[in-house]
């Protein structure tokens, strides 16, 4: 048994077998100048087209073959006409063909013949032409009857305008260039016969209409079990209707006033009347791609009412966004803007009939309605990229329907979510400064309808966006806009899940830290509120938060103070100022310090202390001396990690080196608790590499007392030393003590090239001894290696030295 589809194959191969012999006959008979038998054979082809076995698909290959053949048969009867050779009465001759269907056929094809030949009216054949289809009405069979006519016709439709006078009719160049010829003498002998282009919009409208009553009729003929085959057969067989209007548009001589007195009603009163949703989607798709922009412009009220009246099955969304998007394209055809002219209002016109069918429409989904918003906004940034009140109105007129039916929390995955997330965009990417959002009104407010995620989602794109553009923030007013739109990044929100994804959260309060960078205001004044209002708002984030953005905002303070400072001399109360500043990062750092956090805020104290360091302000050296003690209390409160206090050690004995804003009485006390601190660690290697930290302070720090000059102090450099030495000395693992050793040894190798006198070349004889003598008995390990190479190098180091004399020092009498 066949398949269906070996079926239609077998009966199209059945026919074309038939059309392939009798279009060969037909050509003997015409070649032997047998008009008849030719016009017999041609209603034997053409009776092939009566059945009604033949899917769309396969008809249309019949009939494609066909009129190839019937293309054979008006060259015949052209050349034969043109050779004068007059066949009498042939037109009224060949509607005595048998059959309707090779009737009408052949009744086109000598009808364009005559048409060409100015045998008869041109305008009377057309009408008698189309008036005579009528008389097929099956669906399929009349369909691409009329489209027969249609293409036939193509080159033969009149398109001339009469003179308002009654003068001559010219014939635009629309006609085939042998036809022009003949239809111009036509013209000149008779105005009314050569028919001008509104006998074409009527020939065209008539046959469009009754085209699109046999489309629709396919949808009302078989079972209801097979209406999605239907659907599908209907849409295959769309561009034969479609092309009706191409025709339309084609007309040389209609200009904007006759599409809107005779084409476009025409067309959408059919259109509208026939009540069909697929025919009436397809139809209005089609006149907006088919007709100039400036058509469109010049009609769009009644285009869009009829949309209004449309099948509520249709999908409207579809139909007034393709007009949007072709209208919004217009303004911006081949990079050069074009103005919509000034009377005509087009976003108001599109803003009112919108919600008009709105209105009309209560079952449209949701995200249709917001789909209608997001190319009603596109419209407004290409067409009026400067009215920001046109898209706020869109914002505005959303909110208000999201109110209407009463969503909210709209789900991140839902469908209308993902349509409103398109619609916020737009404005971003459109603008690519966020703080135009701050001029939109009701933006902030349409924020609030999405979850969490979809918030969240949304706020990581404004401040991305922010970024890539580097977008300045120069006022405390619009700080605390943008901070407000992205909340979910900033804190907590009562609709948030319990657990989020670390990366994630580190990743996105990263970019928060970044952005804090872009607030910049205009002067050192606008600055420091600026930073007030972003504390204020980073303060709300939570411990997990703050880590992450208040460190910048403190550095952006620190920053600021030194811009006072080298503006000093333009503001007198530069120096209360500065206090203020750091006052407000003490309090901002305690806030870290409130999260439960030791390592960042004893960081940021020191690099307070150190910025403090280089300016001179009223109760300068108080304020460090402050940040300094703060670091030390969170030292010894905070950090009880054992790697972790050599570290922070470490770290502040090297920032009060470089520090050289204290008296004696401030610095003794602080270089005292250092060695004090260093010494106190609990594991023996990491008090002697503390202690030997603690030389340097002595060597290099600085104190106002001594001008800023190093301190210098040898004999408080040799007493670390040696007490490091004492404390290596006491380490029960020999690799370890070996390690410090070599390390020891370099620090006495640093300071006596720095001229320490109290460190002697005996001295460094003996701890090379001392190193040589311990280091055959380490067992074999990358650990020893590591120790063997490090002492290996010190050595190169020293030689070298002593072979290149230098006039600071000498290495005479080392033993190496």
């Amino acid at each position: 048994m066949m398949t269906p589809q070996e079926e239609q194959e077998k009966l199209l191969e059945e026919a074309l077998t038939v059309v392939r012999t009798q279009s060969f006959q037909m050509k003997r008979c015409l070649d032997k100048s047998k008009l008849m038998d030719g016009l017999k054979h041609a209603s034997n082809m053409l009776s092939e087209l009566r059945t009604s076995l033949l899917s769309p698909k396969s008809y249309y290959e019949l009939y494609m073959a066909i009129s190839d053949e019937l293309c054979h048969l008006e060259t015949y009867l052209l050349d034969e006409f043109s050779k004068g050779r007059k066949v009498t009465d042939l037109y009224e001759l060949v509607q005595y063909a048998g059959n309707i269907i090779p009737r009408l056929y052949l009744l086109i094809t000598v009808g364009v013949v005559y048409i060409k030949s100015n045998e008869l009216s041109r305008k009377d054949i057309l009408k008698d032409l189309v008036e005579m289809c009528r008389g097929v009405q099956h669906p399929l069979r009349g369909l691409f009857l009329r489209n027969y006519l249609l293409q036939c016709t193509k080159n033969v439709l009149p398109d001339a305008e009469e003179d308002a006078e009654g003068g001559e009719v010219s014939v635009m160049s629309h006609a085939a260039p042998r036809a022009i010829a003949g239809l111009n003498k036509m013209v000149n002998s008779s105005d009314a016969d050569a028919g001008t282009v509104r006998d074409s919009i009527d020939f065209i409208q008539l046959n469009f209409a009754e085209m699109n009553k046999l489309w629709v009729r396919m949808q009302h003929q078989g079972h209801s079990r097979d209406r999605e085959k239907r659907e599908q057969e209907r849409r295959e067989l769309r561009i034969l209707v479609g092309t009706n209007l191409v025709r339309l548009s084609q007309l040389e001589c209609v200009d904007v006033e006759k599409y809107k007195k005779l084409v476009l009603p025409g067309v959408l009163e059919q259109v509208v009347s026939c009540k069909d949703a697929i025919a009436q989607e397809y139809l209005m798709e089609c006149v907006i791609q088919v007709f100039p922009d400036e058509y469109h412009l010049q009609t769009l009220n009644s285009f869009l009412q009829a949309c209004a009246d449309l099948h509520p099955d249709v999908n409207v969304k579809n139909v007034i966004i393709a007009l949007i998007d072709r209208l919004a394209q217009f303004s911006h055809k081949g990079d050069v803007a074009r103005t919509i002219p000034t009377e005509i209002q087009l976003f108001d016109i599109f803003s009112q009939q919108i919600s008009l069918i709105i209105q009309n429409r209560p079952d449209m989904p949701p995200e249709d309605i917001v789909s209608l918003q997001v190319a009603l906004i596109n419209l407004a940034l290409k067409c009026y990229p400067t009215k920001l009140d046109y898209v706020d109105k869109v914002l505005e007129t959303t909110e208000e329907i999201f109110h209407r039916l009463n969503l909210d929390h709209l789900n991140a995955s839902g469908a209308v979510s993902r349509e409103l997330m398109r619609l916020m965009k737009i404005p971003v990417d459109n603008y690519n400064n966020v703080l135009e959002l701050l001029k939109l009104e009701h933006y902030g407010p349409l924020m609030e309808y999405f979850d969490y995620q979809a918030r969240k989602s949304m706020s990581i794109h404004l401040i991305l966006n922010a970024l890539e553009n580097e977008t300045s923030i120069p006022s405390p007013e619009q700080v605390e806009g943008i901070l407000s739109l992205v909340g979910p990044l900033i804190q907590d929100q009562t609709d948030q899940p319990e657990k989020e994804d670390e990366e994630d959260f580190v990743e996105e309060q990263g970019y928060m830290g970044r952005f804090i960078q872009l607030l910049s205001g205009a002067t050192t004044d606008q600055q420091y509120l600026i930073l007030n209002t972003a504390r204020k708002h980073f303060g709300n984030g939570g411990n997990r938060r703050i880590r992450h953005t208040l460190p910048a905002i403190v550095f952006a303070a620190y920053r600021l103070a030194l811009k006072y400072y080298e503006f000093r001399e333009e503001d007198e109360k530069w120096e209360k100022k500065c206090q203020k500043i750091f006052q407000f990062c003490h309090q901002t750092i305690g806030a870290l310090i409130k999260a439960e956090l030791a390592e960042l805020p004893l960081r940021l104290f020191l690099q307070g202390a150190l910025v403090i360091s280089q300016m001179e302000f009223e109760n300068h050296e108080t304020v460090a001396y402050e940040f300094m003690s703060q670091a030390f209390t969170l030292y010894e409160d905070e950090i009880s990690d054992s790697k972790a206090q050599l570290a922070a050690i470490t770290l502040i004995i090297s920032t009060f080196e470089k520090i050289s804003c204290f008296g004696e009485e401030s610095h003794e006390p602080l270089r005292t608790q250092c060695a004090l601190a260093a010494s106190k660690l609990l594991k023996k290697p990491d008090q002697c590499r503390g202690v030997t930290t603690c030389s340097h302070m002595f060597w290099s720090g600085k104190s106002r007392d001594g001008g800023g000059k190093e301190m210098r102090d040898g004999k408080r450099v040799m007493e670390c030393l040696k007490k490091a030495g004492r404390i290596a000395n006491q380490c029960m693992d020999k690799s370890v003590q070996v390690q410090l050793y070599v390390e020891i040894l370099n620090s006495h190798i640093y300071f006596y090239e720095k001229g320490c006198s109290e460190i002697q070349i005996t001295t460094l004889n003996e701890l090379i001894a001392k190193i040589q003598e311990d280091i055959p008995n380490l067992e074999s390990n990358d650990e020893s290696d590591q120790i063997n190479k490090h002492f290996a190098n010190t050595i190169a180091h020293l030689k070298l030295a002593k072979q290149q004399s230098s006039p600071n020092y000498s290495y005479a009498g080392l033993d190496v």
